[in-house]
C-alpha cells in the first residue's frame, strides 16, 4: 500500500468520519446531542474546566462509535456465515459504545444539573460577544462545517483538497470579514484582504479548484461572519 502524505492522511481520516456520520444512525444522533450540550453550556455560562470535561466525554462517546463500526466491518469481511466469536467481538464494541454514552451522561448530569437554569440566552450571547477569540473560533467552527458537508453532499474532491467549494478561500474570506467586524483599522482590514485574494488566486493558479468554486467558497466565507455578528448583535 502507498504511503500517504500529511493531506492525505487528514482526508482518509475525514472521510472515515464523514462515512460513520453518513451510515450510521447511531452516530447521526451523538453527534446532534453533542451538538445541542455544547450550545447548552454556552447557555449555562459553564467555566473552561467544565467545558473541556464535556468535550472529553463527547470525544470518548464518538470514538467509541467509530472504533465500533470500524470492529463491525472487519467482522463482516471475514464471512456471512455464524460465528460466535465474532458475535461476541461485536458485542464488546457495543459494550466501549455504552461505556462511553453512560460516562457522557453522567458528566453531563453533574455538569448541568449544579448550574441556574434561570440564565438567560443573552448571558451566553454576551459572553461570546465580549471576547474576539470566541467569536473567531464560532465563525471558523461554522465555515470548516458548511465546507465539509457541502463536499459531502456534492461527492466532489477530498476534504482537504479540491471539490466545491474551495475550503481554502472559505477560510481565507472568513478571517477577512471577521477582522473587517472587529477592527476599524482599515489598513489592517486591506492587508488581510490582500492576503485572502493571494490564497483564492493560489487555489486557481494551482488548478486546483475552477474559478466557480473559488468564487463560492469566497461567498460562504463572507456571509457566515455576516450573519453571526447580525445574529449576536
Amino acid at each position: 500500500m502507498k504511503r500517504q502524505n500529511i493531506v492525505q492522511s487528514f482526508n482518509s481520516a475525514i472521510e472515515g468520519f464523514i462515512y460513520v456520520l453518513k451510515t450510521q444512525r447511531n452516530m447521526r444522533l451523538h453527534f446532534l446531542i453533542a451538538i445541542l450540550a455544547l450550545l447548552l453550556a454556552v447557555y449555562l455560562n459553564l467555566e473552561r474546566l467544565e467545558i473541556l470535561l464535556l468535550l472529553v466525554a463527547i470525544c470518548f462517546v464518538l470514538l467509541a462509535e467509530m472504533l465500533n463500526t470500524a470492529i463491525e466491518i472487519n467482522a463482516d469481511l471475514l464471512g456471512d456465515s455464524y460465528n460466535p466469536m465474532i458475535r461476541i467481538t461485536k458485542d464488546i464494541a457495543a459494550g466501549c459504545v455504552l461505556v462511553a454514552s453512560i460516562n457522557a451522561f453522567v458528566v453531563g448530569y453533574l455538569l448541568f444539573l449544579s448550574r441556574p437554569w434561570k440564565i438567560r440566552i443573552e448571558t451566553g450571547i454576551e459572553k461570546i460577544w465580549s471576547s474576539p477569540w470566541h467569536i473567531t473560533l464560532l465563525i471558523l467552527i461554522v465555515v470548516l462545517f458548511l465546507v465539509l458537508l457541502s463536499k459531502a453532499l456534492l461527492r466532489r474532491g477530498a476534504p482537504l483538497r479540491g471539490g466545491m467549494p474551495s475550503g481554502h478561500a472559505a477560510v481565507a474570506f472568513s478571517i477577512w470579514a471577521t477582522i473587517s467586524f472587529l477592527t476599524a483599522n482599515h489598513l489592517a482590514i486591506v492587508l488581510v484582504f490582500v492576503l485572502a485574494f493571494l490564497v483564492a488566486r493560489s487555489r486557481l493558479s494551482g488548478g486546483v479548484h475552477t474559478v466557480r468554486e473559488v468564487v463560492a467558497g469566497s461567498v460562504l466565507g463572507i456571509l457566515v461572519p455576516t450573519l453571526i455578528f447580525q445574529i449576536l448583535r
